[in-house]
């Protein structure tokens, strides 16, 4: 590849990457000015990516603009590392979210969740308290479970419905506890829970209770972030791919720059 043409893709790929940064930092202003606490834990991952972006891009569109190997050698550094670390994290996400799956139950059409089939990370972080209080506060605040007597009128509805992770673990109690539903939302407590089942002893009807507190809700939550996970972890495949193929334009970019600056 020449040095015009190296350079030239060098400098357009990163002036693209630089309005890209550009937007995911607006993106982490917005959620930073945001109520929801769940998206505000979000907000300074959000920046710092964005910011290692665009000071990534602007090292390599002057590097390409001035045909300057020293800019594009830390450029290139930087670039490795940013491919490292997406490579790192993409393994430990595919290894981590290997275990787990829902259970069918007889007569429904969802699937219910059970905390021991996933990961000993999952186990680890959904079973330390400070974690799982910030989490369960966060489940409260949304309408998951709130919802649910507005989407299904009938136990029917309700019954043959697609339940989410969420909403099957942490807004009901499981199927094992016996307990007959009134509603999408109520279940009548009076009889004696015919499994030994924890949980069964955790729900509430209280909004504010439900079955937050059951180890059922964890692992719909465990559920929840493995799928997650996983588009995360597909999604860094194509990044890992892309950018290996603007560090190999980068290297033919140094070189010329290198080349070019001897002959000079």
């Amino acid at each position: 590849m020449g040095v015009g043409t190296s350079n030239f893709v060098i400098r357009w790929i990163n002036f693209l990457t630089m309005l890209l940064a550009i937007a995911v930092i607006i993106f982490g202003v917005w959620m930073s000015t945001h109520h929801d606490s769940c998206r505000r834990s979000l907000t300074l991952p959000v920046l710092g990516l964005g910011a290692v972006i665009f000071v990534i891009s602007i090292i390599g569109f002057l590097g390409a603009l001035k045909s300057n190997s020293i800019l594009l050698w830390i450029y290139l550094v930087m670039l490795c590392i940013i491919l490292v670390a997406i490579l790192v994290f993409t393994v430990l996400a595919f290894i981590i979210t290997n275990n787990g799956s829902g259970h069918s139950v007889p007569g429904l059409r969802y699937k219910e969740y059970q905390l021991q089939d996933y990961s000993s990370w999952f186990l680890k972080q959904l079973n330390n308290t400070k974690n799982w209080n910030r989490l369960k506060s966060c489940l409260v605040k949304t309408d998951d479970c709130n919802n649910l007597p507005r989407k299904y009128k009938t136990i029917k509805q309700y019954k043959s419905a697609k339940l989410t992770a969420i909403e099957a673990g942490c807004c009901r109690p499981p199927s094992v506890c016996g307990y007959p539903a009134v509603n999408a939302s109520y279940y009548d407590l009076s009889f004696h829970p015919i499994s030994s089942n924890k949980d069964c002893k955790l729900y509430k009807n209280s909004r504010a209770t439900k079955c937050y507190n059951c180890d059922s809700c964890k692992a719909g939550v465990a559920q929840y972030m493995k799928t997650e996970w996983r588009v995360v972890a597909i999604f860094n495949v194509i990044l890992f791919v892309v950018l290996s193929m603007i560090y190999f334009v980068g290297c033919c970019a140094r070189r010329s720059a290198a080349r070019s600056h001897s002959k000079a």
